[in-house]
Parts: structure tokens; C-alpha cells; sequence
């Protein structure tokens, strides 16, 4: 029975080193963006990479969209060396980023979608363009989003 204890502990062990591997967050932090209908919105990303591998990303998924077209177009799928972090600022005209949305003119102000993204990822044992070999599938990450439609201002009336 000793035995089968000193197993779980080194599964919960390994899955909390696993998991602590690596960071994702959006940009903006609170994962929260606005734009007018019609308007294309994005987010951008921070990845840190804190194992001994070389980290693959592989792809990135979020919950449905009313009201809106998705994207992931954005999407750079880098590689990230041990101990280094990748951030890429959302920009719509290269474009740049983490995902993005295009609403639909019609969309309803003050409409709000919610959901998480989810970033999947591989860990390689050195440089994949240097000869590394594939490790194994990290595990995946997610962060929460928001997206709403503003209002548009009126002429002559600021804020």
C-alpha cells in the first residue's frame, strides 16, 4: 500500500511541474477588448517557456462567436527557447497577435461574448531547426476572454 502512495505522489508531482512549465496570457491581461460593429478586434499573447525544452506552439481555439467572424490568422506558432518569454502585441494591419474578430455590422451594442482560448503546445529536447527531436505534447493552457461591442460616439461629443 506504500507503494501505490509513493506513485501518487510522484504523478501529482510530475503533473505540478508539468503544468508550471509554462505561462500564457493575453494582452491585454484582463483578456477583456471592445470595438465598434464591423470593426476587426484582436488579442495579442505572452508565452514564457520555463522548462529545459524547447517549446513548439501548435495551435490555439476558442469558444464559438455570435455576432462575429474569428480568426486565428494572427497566429505566429513559434518556437520558444528554454527560459525565454514570446510576446506579440495584437496589430490588424500585418496581421499580428493572438486571434482576432471581425464583428458584424449589425451586431448588437454592449453585446458581450465570453470563453477561454485554448493553447496547445510540444516540447522538443533542442532547437527544431537544429536537429531537435520531438518530446512529447505540453500541457495545454488557457486564459479567459472577452469581447464586446462598443458604442459609437456621437459627433462632437466627447468623453
Amino acid at each position: 500500500m506504500k507503494w501505490l502512495a509513493m506513485v501518487f505522489v510522484l504523478l501529482v508531482s510530475a503533473s505540478t511541474a508539468s503544468a508550471a512549465s509554462i505561462t500564457f496570457e493575453l494582452l491585454p491581461g484582463t483578456g477583456a477588448i471592445e470595438g465598434e460593429a464591423g470593426s476587426t478586434i484582436g488579442w495579442g499573447y505572452t508565452v514564457t517557456n520555463n522548462s529545459a525544452d524547447w517549446l513548439e506552439l501548435t495551435g490555439i481555439s476558442a469558444e464559438p462567436f455570435q455576432y462575429a467572424t474569428p480568426d486565428s490568422g494572427p497566429f505566429d506558432y513559434a518556437f520558444v527557447a528554454p527560459g525565454e518569454t514570446h510576446t506579440v502585441a495584437y496589430d490588424a494591419s500585418t496581421p499580428a497577435g493572438l486571434y482576432q474578430l471581425t464583428w458584424d455590422p449589425l451586431a448588437p451594442i454592449g453585446f458581450t461574448n465570453t470563453g477561454t482560448f485554448v493553447l496547445t503546445a510540444a516540447y522538443w529536447d533542442a532547437d527544431p531547426f537544429a536537429g531537435g527531436a520531438f518530446v512529447s505534447d505540453a500541457p495545454t493552457q488557457s486564459a479567459a476572454y472577452s469581447a464586446t461591442v462598443s458604442t459609437v460616439p456621437e459627433p462632437g461629443r466627447f468623453s
